[in-house]
């Protein structure tokens, strides 16, 4: 059994480790695709991804499926041949963000990867069969491991109540981005402007469907920015919402900017700690500023 360890920052190793034997509730998984995330990335290069550090060493990879390979005797729901999309969060179940469906922010979940937790970067693992969910014959182990970061995007296009018929924005063409835009036409939003400073990305996203690209110039600040995208929706007036894909201070201030008034922008990169926001240009215009946390 290898897993991927990070060891510490740039310090990343291929290891032998133990194949896991399932307990009580538990299943053991081989595990066929991993992504590699943006967070991943972050562990590797700089030690931390939003206010986690990394302390120990660690396993890798949140965003995976796989084929179940041993199940406990008391598991029921699923059996050896299986396969899987695996949740990568392991919440209490009894707290009160639990009981409220707010499983993600569970204060004691432990979550794949987030240190000081072990990820999914390994041959085999061993996973509660309550996290698992079974996959269709159509849906391959890629697809799969895709589900994760979907259920961001699915989270983020909740969170601001994105509907039929409302503008919105999508600043950043990576993955979440591109699965954002991907859910918003789903259900119908529209317009919908996606931004990014890579013509390649921009072409994928029209390809996606997106109504109206804009290459962001980084000689530009963050109000010429805005202002070029209001120019893009009715009037000027702004999107109705915008969903903050890159974690980068300027397009953030950029995205609120570019937000009507009365609208809702809602970050869902990560970025630094600390940043400065035009605070009076929200305020004074009633925009909504909304965090998320996976999904």
């Amino acid at each position: 059994n290898y897993g991927v360890l990070l060891n510490k920052i740039n310090d990343l190793q291929i290891v032998e480790i133990p194949v896991p034997t399932p307990t009580a509730g538990q299943v053991q998984v081989q595990v066929k695709a991993t992504g590699i995330c943006g967070s991943d990335v972050h562990l590797w290069k700089y030690g931390e991804i939003g206010i986690f550090p990394v302390t120990q060493p660690q396993l890798l990879g949140h965003e995976s499926a796989g084929v179940v390979t041993a199940v406990s005797p008391d598991v029921t729901d699923l059996k050896v041949g299986d396969r899987v999309a695996i949740e990568a969060g392991i919440p209490c179940s009894k707290c009160h963000q639990c009981m409220s469906g707010r499983y993600h922010l569970c204060p004691t979940v432990q979550f794949k990867s987030t240190p000081p937790y072990d990820g999914l970067l390994a041959k085999y693992i061993i996973h509660p069969s309550r996290w698992l969910h079974k996959l269709p014959d159509n849906i391959s182990y890629e697809q799969g491991a895709l589900l994760e970061p979907l259920s961001v995007a699915i989270a983020a296009v909740e969170r601001v109540g994105a509907t039929f018929g409302r503008s919105l924005l999508v600043t950043g063409c990576g993955p979440i981005g591109l699965m954002v835009l991907a859910v918003a036409k789903a259900i119908g939003v529209s317009p919908i402007i996606v931004t990014d400073v890579q013509p390649s990305r921009l072409e994928y996203a029209e390809k996606m469907g997106a109504d109206y690209t804009y290459q962001v110039n980084p000689k530009l600040s963050d109000v010429d920015i805005a202002r070029d995208i209001r120019a893009l929706t009715h009037e000027s007036e702004g999107v109705d919402y915008s969903l903050e894909c890159t974690g980068i201070e300027s397009s953030f201030r950029a995205a609120i900017m570019a937000t009507r008034d009365a609208g809702t922008c809602c970050l869902v990169g990560v970025g630094k700690n600390d940043q400065t926001l035009p605070v009076n240009n929200f305020a004074m215009r009633e925009v909504d500023i909304r965090g998320l946390f996976r999904y």
